[in-house]
């Protein structure tokens, strides 16, 4: 069984969707980033950096960086299809537009809401948010640029890079107005969301209050 060191609404949610999406069994270890659990012991002897999420096989092998976690099930469980073949240009073009998401638009969210950790002047810090707002939305836009009839990245193939775009997406601080800017994106997202493997576990990250 996997464990999944897991916490709401975080970097998390796309390594679960694809858990569910493969149908395999894992466990939920679960932590509380208000209490600063990510920076207790156990938890930094399983990943030193101190953030979720972190995957560890039924082998104890550890895996970290959720792009990283959700490739490798992916490439676990072909039969769930969640990436095309590895000699297609469909897997190209999926592989090009995760890792820019993982290394752009992700470390653009990172540079809002922890500005502090990019600047070593405390005056600077709302530079940093204007510049990382400005590159958010960028970001977003060369994505709806390439994308066609839908409903996913891929054209009528889901593939892992969708959840991982609806993930990021929960971060923007103005979603509707992200949305009425990129409708594609709009129906992406909604096209992921409506998928049971999603529906199942969303309530654990969004819960209704």
């Amino acid at each position: 069984m996997y464990q999944l060191y897991w916490s709401e609404d975080s970097g998390v949610l796309a390594p679960q969707i694809i858990l569910e999406e493969i149908g395999a069994k894992y466990e939920r270890i679960i932590l509380d980033l208000e209490e600063g659990d990510e920076e207790k012991s156990e938890f930094l002897a399983v990943n030193p950096r101190g953030q979720v999420p972190a995957l560890i096989k039924p082998d104890g092998t550890i895996i970290t960086e959720s792009a990283a976690i959700c490739l490798h099930l992916s490439d676990c469980y072909p039969e769930a299809g969640l990436m095309p073949a590895a000699d297609s240009s469909s897997r190209a073009i999926a592989y090009r537009w995760l890792f820019f998401a993982a290394s752009n638009l992700y470390e653009g969210v990172l540079r809002l809401y922890y500005s502090d950790r990019f600047t070593a002047d405390a005056g600077h810090v709302e530079s940093v948010q204007k510049s990382a707002r400005d590159f958010i939305d960028y970001s977003w836009s060369l994505i709806e640029n390439e994308l066609g009839e839908g409903p996913y990245l891929l054209g009528a193939e889901y593939s892992l890079v969708d959840p991982y775009l609806l993930m990021l997406t929960n971060w923007h601080e103005q979603p509707d107005v992200l949305f009425d800017k990129n409708p594609k994106l709009r129906s992406l997202c909604e096209a992921v969301r409506s998928r049971a493997a999603v529906e199942r576990i969303w309530s654990q990250h969004f819960p209704v209050e």
